[in-house]
This record gives structure tokens, sequence and C-alpha cells, in this order.
């Protein structure tokens, strides 16, 4: 991708884009009520999900994004619709409630997500609003980051191609840096065989210890420096500066897991700034390999679009 074909964006990929959004809970196992979207006439998915789209009549490319260990779908709801509003349907599942070392159920159940969609998605969407599922990206978060990788590198069979992987401050173990089972990284430089652009996003905190007892959220040697360095062209890498592990979940989240989201990882100050950093640059990245709209990520590049969160790091591979 060269810098000398972009423009300077009118848009800014940091904010709310131009469309109207909707949220809506799609659980199979409970009866539907006024927060939840009913399953009659639909094929019901293989798991609960948290479905972003637009509300307004178009074909929009789909993006399924997964959770962090042991945090819930929900607490990606500001995330998910700032992306949204840019034009892009954004799948959700609540992969499990309570999970072990091992990703292995999480990737199948990602896999039958996935597979669903042909089916199932269409009857879940507002009226007029269609499904692209010819440009279907797959993104995670944390262990959600290592999952989507496991996937992507066809851990498990999936129905659709995907065409564009994104891992938002992935994690391939907890364990004093050691991978969980199964692994992903290889170790060896550039060893990913994707198939597909690649964008990695780290957080600089994320490495830093709270406490003392208990390891940082995304150690070193199994963070997103590791799978940035697996990755072969085309691929690009975001480090947040000043931000932490879980500093892209929502303002306000609830619960006990939702309270702990506050005192388990080393913060920045707020995370509004991370929040719309990374969903601009997420944007941005698939208006560029999605829709052949290279500008707002070559103005990020290049220092013309100034997100809310300093980047200490930008690089491609190109």
């Amino acid at each position: 991708m060269s810098s000398s074909s972009a423009i300077i964006s009118a848009t800014n990929v940091f904010e709310n884009g131009n469309y109207a959004t909707t949220l809506q809970m799609v659980d199979p196992a409970v009866t539907c009520n006024t927060n939840c979207s009913s399953l009659s006439g639909a094929v019901p998915p293989p798991k609960p999900l948290l479905i972003a789209s637009p509300s307004e009549a178009g074909e929009f490319p789909v993006l399924i994004f997964l959770h962090g260990y042991l945090l819930l779908n929900s607490f990606y709801s500001q995330l998910i619709l700032h992306v949204a509003s840019h034009g892009f349907i954004v799948i959700a599942p609540q992969l499990y409630n309570v999970a072990g070392p091992d990703a292995s159920d999480e990737i199948k159940s990602t896999a039958a997500t996935t597979n669903w969609l042909s089916e199932g998605l269409s009857g879940l969407l507002p009226p007029l609003v269609r499904p692209n599922l010819s440009k279907l990206v797959l993104a995670g978060h944390s262990r959600g980051g290592k999952t989507a990788f496991a996937l992507a590198l066809k851990k498990a069979a999936t129905t659709l191609k995907f065409s564009v992987l994104i891992g938002v401050d992935p994690v391939d173990g907890m364990d004093k840096g050691k991978q969980t089972p199964p692994p992903v990284l290889t170790y060896v430089p550039h060893s990913f065989d994707l198939d597909m652009p690649v964008m990695v996003i780290g957080s600089g905190l994320g490495e830093i210890k709270r406490h003392p007892l208990f390891p940082p959220c995304a150690p070193k040697g199994v963070n997103h420096e590791d799978f940035f360095h697996e990755c072969q062209k085309p691929a690009c890498y975001f480090v947040v500066k000043d931000y932490g592990h879980l500093d892209m979940l929502d303002d306000d989240t609830k619960g006990i897991r939702g309270k702990a989201s506050y005192c388990l990882c080393k913060n920045g100050k707020s995370r509004e700034p991370m929040r719309k950093s990374i969903g601009g640059i997420i944007v941005a990245f698939m208006k560029a390999y999605l829709n052949g709209d290279v500008s707002d990520l070559m103005s990020i590049r290049n220092g013309h679009e100034t997100a809310p969160a300093e980047f200490k790091t930008i690089q491609f591979l190109e």
C-alpha cells in the first residue's frame, strides 16, 4: 500500500460515523424481551450474540469480534457501536461464561458462529440491512485475539472465507508468559500463513504488572509484539502509549467482572481515548482492505489524522 496514493481524509474515524446504529442481544436459550431480538422465523445462532449494525438500508461488511478472557461481550458495546456507525455489521458472540486454560472450544464455537452467518444473520438484522459475507473480518481482544488467529490459521474449519484479521492486544497465554493450549505462536519470524491482511494492536501498559502477586495482563513473550513478528505482509502494527490491556472496554462495566476489569490490569487515566483510538484504526484498516479506501489509514500513518490516544509505534509490512 503506497502512501503516495493517499489523500487526506475529510472524515474522522476516531469519532462516530454517519450511520444511525442499533444494538441488540440475541440469546437462543432465553425468552426474548425488549432488550433482545426475536428469533421467530430465524435460525438460532450457536452462541448468544451482541449485534451492532447500521439501522439504515444498505449492504455492509461483517466483523466478528471475540471477547477477552472471562469478559462479557456486552463490555464492548461502545467499541462495536463506534465501528458499526461507519458502515459495518459487528457480531460479538459470548463464547463462554467460565473457561479453563484450553481455548480449543472457543475456536470451535467461533467456527460454528461463522458457519451460521449465511443462514441465520439476515433474519436478525434491521429491515433492508443486508450483510456482505464476501467481506468478512475476524477480530478478537486478548484471548479472543489468540482465538481469532487460531481460526484464521485453520485450527477449525469454516464455510466462509475471512478477508481481514485483526488482533486487539492479543495474548497467547497468561502463566508466566507461557502459551496456553492450543499454541498459536511459533516464534519464527513471518511464519503465519494467513493469506489476508492483518492488523495487530497493542497496549503500552499491558506488559506492566498492576499487582506484585499477579502477572501482567499481556505478558512479554506471548503478546502483541510476538504476534506481529510472525505476520507476513501486508500487515500493520499500532501500539497505544499510556493505556492498558482493558482500556478499550465500556466506561461502565457492570457486575463483579465489570468492576474487576478496573482492578486487574495496569490502566490509563480513562477508557474513552483508547477505545476511540482502537475503533478508529479498526475502521480505517477495514475501509482500506475491504472498500479500497486507503485515505484514513494513510492519514493516520502520515500523521495527518490524530488519534485521541498517542501511538508509540506505527509499523507497516508492505
